[in-house]
């Protein structure tokens, strides 16, 4: 499986119509971008989204970035994990995350210790009943992985981590907790526009709504904070100037682009860019992405 350095994550696709999505999509593999993230929400099952977006496309890796364990019995997802692998060899990879209690209520499940939950998830995976055909090489996943507990279970059982809206000083934090071997698929947000104030705005509407559920999921907060030496004052007003810069690389091509290639630089094997626009909604913002193809592929 060939992720390529730089790949594209995404809310958008689930705003769409299937025919837009599959003409992004397509486009997104002829910029050049060697992997395809998405976000599973309360749109498209991620592995119904990732056979659409298998099938529209011919080279790409697509990865949904991240399949909620709690949205999903383990056998059925291994069951459509070892379709996609064998329809699709070396194009599906299976990012997992247990996300936010409210999540796992709002279900009807019961949430547990994510560790625990994430251990048992696998393992039901791993176990289950499979006579379907096979691929000839196993299949791959990442985990979701904020704090050095999931990071340490990504590395031992799974491919890697996909950390995900973090600064870049996590990165070189996660290469030491994973080790040298483990794949590193890091998030990297960015806000485009020549005007460095615009850009900043994009930037800072881009974390609202991590910044107003800071304390329903406080995990992020608490490792940006305790990397970083922030205090809750940063979270004032939208966030800081400088809690802005750490969680969203804004601004003209050239500094988004130096932000990418740092991540590569302090250890990531892969950055996929998940791009804000001016607009609140998430949008495929396919101009971005022919800019950014520009300066990183």
């Amino acid at each position: 499986m060939e992720l390529g350095s730089i790949g594209v994550w995404t809310w958008a696709f689930d705003e769409q119509p299937w025919h837009t999505a599959r003409e992004a999509v397509a486009e997104i593999e002829d910029l050049g971008y060697g992997t395809v993230w998405f976000g599973e929400g309360r749109g498209r099952d991620s592995t119904t989204q990732a056979a659409l977006m298998l099938s529209a496309t011919r080279r790409i890796v697509v990865a949904p970035g991240v399949a909620n364990i709690y949205r999903h019995e383990p056998g059925t997802l291994a069951q459509s994990e070892r379709t996609l692998n064998e329809a699709f060899p070396g194009r599906f990879l299976l990012g997992l995350g247990v996300g936010a209690e409210t999540l796992a209520t709002s279900v009807g499940k019961t949430w547990r210790p994510p560790i625990e939950a994430m251990r048992d998830f696998l393992d039901r995976m791993d176990t289950a009943t499979l006579t379907a055909p096979a691929a000839p090489a196993p299949p791959r996943r990442v985990l979701a992985a904020l704090g050095p507990k999931m990071l340490a279970l990504s590395a031992e059982r799974t491919w890697g981590a996909h950390p995900f809206l973090l600064p870049l000083e996590h990165t070189a934090h996660a290469r030491k907790i994973v080790g040298p071997d483990a794949l590193l698929a890091v998030h990297q947000a960015v806000a485009l526009h020549k005007d460095p104030a615009t850009a900043r705005g994009i930037a800072r509407q881009m974390i609202a709504q991590w910044i107003a559920h800071v304390q329903v999921v406080p995990s992020r907060w608490n490792v940006v904070r305790d990397l970083l030496g922030f205090d809750d004052s940063d979270l004032a007003d939208g966030g800081s100037d400088r809690l802005v810069a750490a969680m969203v690389a804004h601004g003209d091509l050239d500094t988004v682009a130096e932000r990418v290639r740092a991540q590569l630089a302090a250890g990531a094997d892969h950055v996929c860019v998940g791009v804000a626009t001016e607009d609140p909604k998430p949008a495929l913002a396919l101009a971005e992405l022919r800019e950014l193809a520009s300066a990183l592929l």
